[in-house]
């Protein structure tokens, strides 16, 4: 009898199976797997077998939902297993279109897969010899013109070599038509058939994924359904749902990477391997007790050994269709460098204190140009918006103008004591008469001196000798002085005035070539994010350029909707559309935009409503699209 420990214990396992994290909702197979060895599902039924009561019937639904939840994310799982091995062979599929689309193109793959057939060759060859020489000494040669054998070593070697030689004629005779037609000729058709068949690994992933998402798990649920319906029914219908799932799971494993037939022809083995499947109860049918152990053992099975068998299978279906290695795509130019790679020592060496003198003089130039055009004018614009007196721009001292005006004012007065009569008109000058002079001075008038000065240049050399000419030009000199400094002082005042736009001018050469040469290494890195989002931009338009040729190119069936190879390249699609597009939203409008990928992921709607999707996406989110 079941236990309420075991009871418990269920409980458990059915919430460790259910996740509410919304960024990673799936487990981990390895994690699915533990799980359904802790439940022991198959030992429960082994000691519980016959007991027929209220807790072995719970324990039972538990097992079923158990089941059932391990179900989803094993369906989950594979779902994103088939988006994963899909998805890239586009880029494969593309890689041989540039190969076709140039003979440069095409020359180059010859080269760089030269060694390898020239490897197949020789192992042909040896092959070939080996086992015609193993003939011959057994006596089963017939068409084998060489000499008799000997025990001697050398006669073996020579017979061997003659075999050789006759094998190499006859892998001469066998390639003739490919050497009339040239081995660019030759390297095309080879690529042809790599990418046709990577087209049809393409389709088959595309249809399996297709049919899981709309065949697998459904439940068919509608709300105008019979209500009368018994809850045994019911019970009964979606467990049988949930085996028919688990087989559609693991038929499509099987069949998706056979590419000896087509798509039509997979999607009928694979529904005829459903409905021939003998672990599916039928609706009429009661569902066994034991069935949740056969079904966990079959979850199990598809976990360790189907979804890796399935993944190796790909990938080296992938390797063996898609591009090749790098070592391949790269052994030429590594080869010139490797047998360059002395003579460019030699010239390093060679010029090794000129290199390393340009290093340091480039990061002396760096470091200087730094210094003393983006910190030094940033600290004197920083200081000149402190008011920093230290800072302030100056075109002559503080205290020169007024010195100079002072000793005009005391030439001036002298001038005019020691000639009052010139001065004022009489013998004498009073104290008001020589502040009424030194108001005079400090407005600029100067016409005690001037006086003196117009009645000596009558009689220039009289006045030069004799009279004060030389002393009333002095004192004119010395005024000329005081008004050039006083416009440079004008001047002066201008340019502290507009100290801080000087100062942004003189920073704005080292800020500009630093800006451009971030902005050059930001885009050379790709470290800016509005590269990064142009970049995003773009790409999501070609992405859906694709959804619109799939859309285009769809066979729709009877009812209007996609076929099932179609759904899958449009899921692929649309799922690098949400990868693409994450984050080049802001967050209102990305909901939004969620909600249009989900309307345009909806089959049923038809294809003529998800092309109205695909219209309203263009240019519902062209402003962010085409950043």
């Amino acid at each position: 009898m079941y236990s309420s420990s075991r009871i418990a214990e269920l409980q458990r396992i059915v919430k460790a199976l259910s996740t509410t994290s919304a960024s990673n909702p799936l487990l981990s197979s390895f994690r699915i797997l533990t799980l359904l060895n802790q439940a022991g599902l198959a030992e429960a039924h082994i000691q519980d077998e016959g007991i027929d009561s209220y807790e072995s019937k719970y324990a039972r639904e538990l097992e079923w939902l158990l089941v059932s939840k391990a179900t989803i994310q094993t369906y989950g799982l594979l779902l994103n297993t088939l988006l994963e091995q899909t998805i890239p062979i586009s880029d494969d599929i593309w890689y041989w279109d540039e190969v076709l689309g140039s003979y440069v193109y095409t020359g180059l793959y010859t080269v760089q897969t030269s060694p390898l057939k020239l490897w197949s060759w020789t192992k042909e060859i040896y092959g070939d010899s080996q086992d015609k020489f193993r003939r011959l000494r057994s006596g089963e040669s017939e068409g084998i013109h060489v000499q008799d054998l000997s025990d001697s070593l050398t006669d073996r070697w020579k017979t061997f070599y003659d075999l050789v030689r006759e094998s190499m004629k006859e892998r001469s005779v066998m390639h003739f038509q490919q050497s009339v037609t040239g081995p660019i000729a030759h390297t095309r058709g080879e690529v042809r058939r790599k990418q046709r068949r990577l087209r049809r690994l393409r389709e088959m992933g595309a249809s399996g994924l297709g049919v899981l998402m709309d065949e697998g798990l459904s439940f068919g649920i509608d709300d105008s359904a019979d209500l009368v319906k018994s809850e045994e029914n019911e019970s009964q219908e979606w467990k049988v749902v949930v085996e028919r799932s688990i087989a559609l799971i693991d038929t499509v494993l099987c069949h998706v990477t056979k590419l000896n037939y087509g798509v039509s022809e997979f999607e009928d083995a694979v529904f005829a391997a459903v409905e021939e499947d003998s672990t599916i109860s039928t609706r009429e049918e009661s569902v066994q007790a034991s069935q949740p152990a056969r079904l966990a053992e079959r979850l199990q099975k598809i976990l360790q050994t189907d979804v890796p068998q399935h993944i190796k299978t790909s990938q080296k279906l992938t390797a063996r269709y898609g591009r090749p290695s790098r070592l391949t795509r790269y052994w030429l130019p590594a080869t010139a460098l490797l047998l360059s790679s002395t003579t460019i020592y030699r010239v390093f060496a060679n010029r090794r204190v000129e290199i390393i003198e340009w290093v340091r003089n480039l990061g002396d130039t760096v470091q200087d140009f730094w210094l003393n055009w983006v910190v030094e004018p940033t600290m004197k614009v920083i200081s000149t918006i402190r008011h920093d007196k230290d800072s302030e721009l100056a075109l002559m001292s503080k205290e020169s103008l007024k010195g100079d005006r002072d000793s005009l004012e005391r030439m001036v007065i002298e001038f005019a004591t020691d000639h009052p009569d010139i001065s004022v008109g009489s013998s004498s000058i009073t104290e008001s008469q020589v502040a009424d002079i030194r108001i005079k001075i400090k407005e600029g008038d100067l016409t005690p001196v001037l006086k003196a000065y117009e009645k000596d240049l009558r009689k220039p050399l009289v006045g030069a000798i004799k009279g004060d000419l030389i002393r009333t030009l002095l004192i004119q000199v010395q005024k000329t002085k005081v008004d050039i400094e006083i416009a440079m002082n004008g001047i002066d005042s201008l340019l502290k005035s507009q100290e801080l736009v000087f100062g942004f001018i003189g920073l704005t050469p080292g800020i500009l070539v630093c800006f451009a040469a971030f902005r050059y290494l930001g885009g050379a890195f790709g470290s800016r994010k509005g590269l990064r989002k142009g970049r995003k931009g773009s790409q999501s338009i070609r992405v859906l350029r694709n959804i619109d040729r799939v859309l285009a190119q769809a066979t729709p069936t009877d009812t209007g909707v996609l076929s099932y190879k179609d759904h899958g390249l449009l899921l692929c699609e649309v799922h690098e559309l949400r990868k693409r597009a994450h984050g080049l939203f802001p967050g209102e409008i990305e909901r939004e935009f969620l909600e249009d990928v989900h309307d345009l992921c909806s089959i049923n709607s038809g294809v003529q409503a998800q092309v109205k999707v695909l219209q309203r996406i263009r240019w519902g989110y062209s402003k962010w699209l085409q950043a």
